[in-house]
């Protein structure tokens, strides 16, 4: 199976994400990136059977990924692009769709057509929260599915309705039982006393998926059904073990990456480029012109031999320096996430102080200061 391309902004979700202590924010971060959601959906998706994790990414339409699509009757077809929304209906609690995006269908999609299903994707820290998680589900697909008919239309054109999925996550409080296993509810066609019948496709629009883990350990076996997968989210959505990163790369490929190269020549000091006989030459080079040009120039006589050799020593002191420019921009974002998530549990705000300081390394001021800025909508 062909492994994914990595970014640079899913790498450094990765490494932010360690402790994944938080799960709802810290989640939400990670999942946002199509190479990490083509291993969720190639094996979710009946559509995808028989797919590779490459041609599953290619079908994500990448720029309709959002977290911030409501739920709330009335509202579910506008996509609301701030986070800090107000918009409510018939007195209802307004709350978020966690991940919802558009996908290829390329079972009914042709050259001239593109048709899409429309996919969320849950995480949720706790299976039981007090109701059935399946019920909530079905109800995110409903919403998901009138969604798709315009308020702006005196006409309702229902051949317009495209298959919707719904998927998640559940980490922790999982009965042993059901640990590491994936239940599928979907729309049949149980009972005609016609003749004839009516194509799947025109009926089977609604699609849950719960996918259940439950312990830091998964003892799967190769042969399991859905092996991958589980063992792909064992990994990524409980605190990161020592071989993390050794098992995300049997899945994503984060070596033969451009960027990664470019941004690792540019904050290595000539004491890190280790090749004799070259040294000396590119001491002299750098010292008098440190250029974008010269950049190519070193990238393109040193990419080939070096590669390898950049690729074991990324450890974790160098993907820091290198994602910490990313990860100052993704702080923001997931200090928002936060504020808002706790918000809307009711946590007071000396509580949602102290987790900031305590994720995001925060002092007591600016902790205050991102708290005063998101509350007030800015």
């Amino acid at each position: 199976m062909d492994r994914l391309q990595g970014s640079m902004e899913a790498l450094s979700a990765l490494q932010i994400t360690e402790d994944m202590d938080g799960l709802d924010v810290q989640s939400k971060s990670l999942l946002q990136y199509a190479e990490v959601l083509a291993v969720i959906l190639r094996d979710t998706i009946a559509e995808y059977e028989g797919y590779s994790w490459k041609e599953v990414a290619e079908f994500i339409e990448v720029d309709s990924i959002t977290s911030t699509m409501e739920v709330s009757p009335g509202r579910t077809n506008t996509k609301i692009r701030s986070d800090a929304t107000e918009y409510h209906n018939l007195n209802e609690k307004t709350s978020l769709f966690d991940l919802a995006f558009r996908a290829r269908n390329p079972q009914i999609s042709t050259e001239d057509i593109q048709i899409n299903l429309h996919i969320d994707v849950e995480p949720q820290k706790i299976y039981n929260p007090g109701y059935p998680i399946e019920k909530r589900g079905m109800y995110y697909l409903a919403r998901r599915l009138s969604s798709q008919l315009s308020l702006a239309l005196n006409v309702t054109d229902y051949n317009r309705l495209a298959k919707c999925y719904s998927i998640w996550i559940c980490r922790d409080e999982i009965p042993k039982e059901d640990q590491y296993s994936i239940s599928v509810y979907e729309m049949v066609n149980t009972k005609n006393t016609a003749p004839n019948t009516v194509s799947r496709e025109n009926y089977d629009l609604m699609t849950l998926v719960v996918i259940k883990l439950g312990n830091t350990v998964y003892n799967g076996d190769k042969e399991d059904e859905g092996y991958e997968l589980l063992r792909f989210l064992n990994t990524i959505m409980y605190p990161h073990k020592d071989d993390f990163m050794d098992t995300v790369s049997e899945y994503i490929d984060f070596s033969d990456n451009d960027a990664l190269r470019k941004e690792v020549i540019h904050v290595s000091t000539i004491e890190q480029i280790k090749y004799e006989g070259m040294r000396e030459e590119l001491t002299e080079e750098l010292t008098k012109e440190i250029t974008e040009e010269l950049t190519k120039e070193i990238t393109e006589e040193l990419t080939k031999e070096i590669t390898e050799e950049l690729t074991k020593e990324i450890t974790e002191e160098l993907t820091k320096e290198i994602t910490e420019e990313l990860t100052n921009e993704l702080t923001g974002r997931g200090v928002k996430a936060l504020i808002l998530d706790n918000l809307e549990n009711e946590i007071p705000k000396e509580r949602i102080l102290v987790k900031l300081q305590k994720y995001f390394n925060l002092t007591e001021e600016k902790a205050k200061w991102y708290y005063e800025r998101f509350v007030s909508g800015e």
